[in-house]
């Protein structure tokens, strides 16, 4: 049992690392990337986000897909400057990174994380 939790914290720090480094990487590219630190809280936050909007609205065909993206980039948008297209981009940087140190970790067999705050990775 402790093994257990102890593996799947290591999954969560893990996983909210590169969530964070995503979204660092695409706010240090298109906007005042502040530190890495800000960037996984921006990851944890966007994540706590998507989950409480997908919960509301995810049953909604179409509309709650939107609806819930628009809430995870209302939390970018909220965290740095710039508006919705900068939020946007980031966005869309953060997942183009943190795909790319998930596809690295594989390589290297460490396969199994994710990259939380970070949608569709």
């Amino acid at each position: 049992m402790v093994v257990a939790l102890v593996s799947s914290l290591v999954v969560f720090v893990v996983s909210a690392l590169v969530g964070g480094l995503g979204i660092y990487a695409g706010a240090r590219l298109l906007s005042n990337a502040r530190s890495y630190e800000h960037a996984v809280w921006t990851a944890l936050v966007g994540a706590l986000a998507w989950v409480i909007a997908s919960a509301l609205f995810g049953w909604l065909p179409l509309l709650g897909t939107v609806i819930t993206y628009l809430v995870y980039l209302g939390v970018i948008k909220w965290r740095y400057r710039g508006g919705w297209v900068t939020a946007a981009g980031i966005a869309l940087v953060g997942w183009v990174a943190a795909s790319l140190v998930l596809e690295l970790l594989s390589v290297l067999g460490l396969g199994g994380f994710s990259a939380l705050g970070v949608p569709g990775v």
